[in-house]
């Protein structure tokens, strides 16, 4: 992973520019972290496995005005955060109700984060304040490169920029994300390393 750091001085309107104008890789996840443009390459075939088996779970779990996206940027302004989640559910409207690239992350129902090895950091720390910060109301962290082991953390009741544990497991069991899902995920089904 590589990162861009912006000239002291430049607002969040010319980092977002910057973010939208620049010709970068293809296939590269580019996010602004802490107002920190960072460019990561394309996951791993494990990360995107993990992400599709969730994904096929909550399109049997949502009602037909959400959608499920893999590619959407959400804007945390207050946090200097644009971050592309794993997977982010949001009402279909909110995309065509904001023009441009992203959507305010307030808008997000749940977002999907799932470590890679060169940046679990962002997702443990930034990101979670960050989502809080914007009031996302739960967090799914899939933390395939934690000191322990892998595990499945989902946050929720976000305060400031901290969330509550609602519950964790490592892979292996059960972690069940309440309403509007109302979804029991069986991590025994994601590949760990």
């Amino acid at each position: 992973m590589s990162a861009l750091a912006v000239e002291a001085g430049q607002g969040w309107d010319d980092v977002v520019r910057l973010w939208h104008e620049m010709d970068w890789p293809e296939g590269c996840k580019v996010e602004i972290i802490e107002g920190i443009i960072t460019v990561a390459p394309s996951p791993a075939n494990q990360h995107n496995s993990i992400a599709e088996e969730i994904q096929r779970r909550l399109y049997r779990v949502i009602p037909d005005d959400l959608g499920v996206y893999q590619t959407q940027a959400v804007a945390i302004p207050a946090r200097a955060g644009m971050y592309i989640p794993d997977l982010l559910v949001a009402p279909k409207g909110a995309l065509r109700e904001f023009d441009g690239h992203s959507i305010p992350a307030a808008e997000a129902e749940l977002v999907v984060e799932i470590t890679s090895q060169s940046n679990a950091n962002h997702d443990r720390i930034a990101k979670a304040a960050g989502y809080a910060t914007a009031g996302v109301p739960l967090y799914l962290l899939v933390d395939r490169w934690a000191p322990g082991g892998p595990t499945v953390t989902l946050y929720g009741q976000p305060t400031g920029e901290v969330y509550r544990v609602l519950s964790a497991a490592p892979f292996g069991e059960e972690i069940h994300l309440p309403a509007p899902f109302g979804l029991t995920l069986d991590t025994a089904e994601f590949p760990s390393a």
